[in-house]
């Protein structure tokens, strides 16, 4: 079943974005992801588990978390420091 995972991850220039989208190239079950780096963003599309691309991302050595909901959306876990 495809699943969107999003993500927030620190990064700061090009380089970074090509660290993320080459292993995401390489993961199993990708179909398409999108890395935007001014709002530091990752958007992962396909057969694929949240907790596994949040690991497989993290091996890039960049700050990654699950991006929050919207602020003010009542649903949304609190963030922690």
């Amino acid at each position: 079943m495809a699943e969107t995972v999003v993500l927030k991850v620190g990064m700061s220039c090009e380089g970074c974005v090509g660290a993320v989208k080459r292993v995401l190239n390489k993961m199993e079950g990708v179909e398409s992801f999108d890395v935007d780096l001014k709002e530091q963003k990752v958007t992962v599309n396909g057969n694929v588990k949240p907790d596994a691309v949040l690991q497989t991302v993290s091996k890039t050595g960049k700050k990654t978390s699950f991006w929050e909901a919207e602020p003010g959306n009542k649903e949304a876990a609190p963030a922690t420091a």
